[in-house]
């Protein structure tokens, strides 16, 4: 039979046919556990479940790896009569521990977090998560004694992305039934900042209000942040508005045109970002939105114009082609050409004759 490390084990020993002779449960190291129903080693562990002449059941609880071996039941007859059973321990693998991360990584390392787990009977099975994504590692399994240590490697060439990820070492073993044992760690990646702008209208317009967000991501974050127009500082600062890594206009007019520089800085580096503001006149909008609707509305007239003249010409040259058709009518059974023009003028000639007028 098979139990779990720090379980409890029960054998049981079965005659059908018996004159009363006792039976006896011995361990592997042929030391007598129970004779009957007679106790007869010292260990607390071990306990008597049922005896009879035809059944012998004990227990052994807080099964350990010293337990695991072949056991005997024997009856006493002439010649003695055995029957054996092996036990089997699993051995359960101890929670993993990660190393080799140290906090924070700097973006370009190259880290190697090493998940060690030990005790484990038979060898663990050991998996990377990153993210809930398996990954794979690099495992190496040590013997110590009846249990195995097992060492999974995951080398990682860190960059920004890998901030915030959580990695997971996963113990999956036969003893371990109802779940699994894990440990997991969240890297933290210091990185230089990048920054981008973004704008709150697509077209500034004068009189209109503007906010202009600064978006800057680093580790450790980059505040504050500095606000420059044309290389030199922001020219008027009453309606040009700084709160925290915003700049607001509240009223735009021609002279706010210019290229805007968004600048981050931390301990890694610094970055920028420039946005170039063109300030637009509504009349102007208007008129080129006037102009744009008249140039769609003769682009579909012109449109619908071509379409007309094609539709129209193929008309009239499918009719051309039947008058000229009906001209030859007459010259398809004669020999010659010149019998031809005659069916064809005699033709005509009969056409007139079938004239009729009307008074």
């Amino acid at each position: 039979m098979t139990v779990t490390e720090g379980g409890t084990a029960n054998l049981t020993c079965r005659v059908e046919h018996n004159d009363n002779t006792s039976l006896q449960w011995s361990n592997p190291a042929q030391q007598t556990l129970f004779f009957g129903d007679k106790k007869a080693l010292r260990d607390n562990r071990i306990e008597l479940v049922r005896a009879t002449s035809q059944e012998l059941t004990i227990s052994i609880s807080e099964v350990s790896l010293s337990d695991e071996g072949l056991y005997t039941c024997s009856l006493f007859t002439m010649p003695v009569k055995t029957a054996k059973a092996f036990l089997t321990v699993l051995g359960v693998p101890k929670k993993p521990e990660i190393n080799g991360l140290t906090k924070p990584v700097l973006e370009g390392d190259h880290i190697t977090l090493t998940c060690v787990t030990s005790g484990s009977k038979p060898a663990a099975d050991v998996r990377w998560f990153k993210n809930e994504m398996e990954v794979k590692g690099a495992k190496e399994v040590n013997a110590s004694g009846k249990t195995f240590t097992v060492k999974s490697s995951l080398r990682l060439h860190v960059n920004r992305d890998d901030d915030g990820v959580a990695y997971t070492c996963r113990v999956d073993h036969v003893a371990l039934t109802a779940t699994h044992e894990e440990t997991t760690q969240v890297l933290e990646v210091h990185y230089a900042p990048y920054v981008e702008i973004r704008q709150s209208t697509n077209v500034p317009q004068e009189g209109q209000y503007l906010k202009l967000q600064c978006v800057p991501k680093g580790n450790p974050s980059p505040d504050p942040v500095l606000w420059t127009k044309d290389g030199g500082e922001l020219p008027d600062m009453d309606r040009m508005i700084v709160d925290g890594r915003d700049l607001t206009f509240t009223s735009l007019n021609k002279t706010d045109n210019g290229t805007y520089r968004c600048e981050a800085t931390n301990h890694l580096g610094t970055s920028h970002a420039e946005f170039k503001l063109v300030i637009y006149d509504p009349n102007e909008l208007k008129r080129a939105t006037d102009h744009a609707l008249i140039g769609g509305i003769v682009a579909v007239v012109v449109f619908a114009t071509l379409c007309l003249i094609i539709v129209l010409g193929r008309y009239l040259a499918r009719h051309k082609g039947t008058y000229l058709t009906n001209e030859a009518k007459g010259a398809d059974d004669a020999p010659d050409a010149d019998t031809a023009i005659i069916n064809a003028d005699g033709n005509h000639a009969h056409a007139e004759e079938k004239k009729e007028y009307f008074i």
